[in-house]
């Protein structure tokens, strides 16, 4: 059940980002199709965040020192433009144009991933 609530509010924040960020699109017809499309995606995005993640931070843990922590949004953007190329090879309406869209994509994500995960509870 935590699986599923943490995929909703991964897809309820990659809506958000396609309101709010030019050049991230869900170009799926209806209603019901762009939700389905958008929980395939945060699948997607979980799955490679749960799975790529680890090793980008143990391989560029002196850029994420160096930086103080701000490397961190330069690999969540590079992984949304993977979700979305992995999304683009599933046949799923979902694309990010460019870096730019990415980075700030990933932002908004995490913000509003962040405030609905403490509004529903991060156990």
């Amino acid at each position: 059940m935590k699986v599923l609530l943490k995929i909703i509010v991964v897809a309820a924040a990659l809506w958000a980002s396609t309101k709010l960020v030019d050049g991230i699109t869900v170009s799926a017809g209806s209603t019901a199709k762009q939700i389905g499309t958008l929980l395939a995606v945060a699948l997607i995005f979980g799955l490679v965040n749960a799975v790529i993640k680890p090793i980008i931070k143990t391989i560029g843990c002196a850029f994420y020192v160096l930086t103080l922590g701000l490397f961190a949004l330069v690999v969540n953007a590079a992984l949304l433009l993977l979700t979305s190329w992995l999304a683009e090879q599933l046949h799923l309406p979902f694309n990010v144009d460019g870096f730019l869209a990415a980075f700030w994509g990933a932002i908004v994500v995490g913000v509003i991933s962040w405030v609905l995960n403490m509004i529903l509870g991060d156990d």
